[in-house]
Formats: C-alpha cells, structure tokens, sequence
C-alpha cells in the first residue's frame, strides 16, 4: 500500500499523473471554498465549535465526487 502511494506522490511531482491539473486544482478549490464558507457560517451560531467542524467536513465530503466526477488520470 505504501509502494503504492509512493508511486503516485512520484508521479504526481513530476507532472505525470493528472491530464488536467488545473481542472483538479479548480474543482478542489471549489470544494475547499464551499466548505470553508460553511464552516464559517456555522461558527457564527452558538453551538459548540465542534458541531461546525463536523458538519462542514461532512459536506464537503459529500460534494468532492460530484466535483471530481469527471476527473481523469493518465
């Protein structure tokens, strides 16, 4: 599992993993801002901050594979 994941960290640097990194970097940045938003719109609640943390991961958890739908390797 390691050797594995050693493997695609290598080829990830060097370039040769994603056809198109910027749409991986776009769709992710979408995500992480989506997430971002909620978790602040939560923490403005008088809840413990916990609840926010989980709920923000949780969502945005949800939505990564509907972003990455189309997502392609080499």
């Amino acid at each position: 599992m390691l050797e594995i994941g050693w493997f695609s960290a290598k080829l990830f640097f060097k370039g040769k993993l994603l056809r198109d990194p910027i749409y991986f970097v776009q769709q992710t940045a979408i995500g992480v801002s989506i997430g971002f938003l909620l978790l602040i719109l939560l923490a403005q609640a008088e809840i413990p901050f916990w609840l926010p943390v989980v709920l923000s991961s949780l969502v945005t958890g949800m939505i990564m594979p509907f972003l990455l739908k189309d997502f392609k390797m080499k």
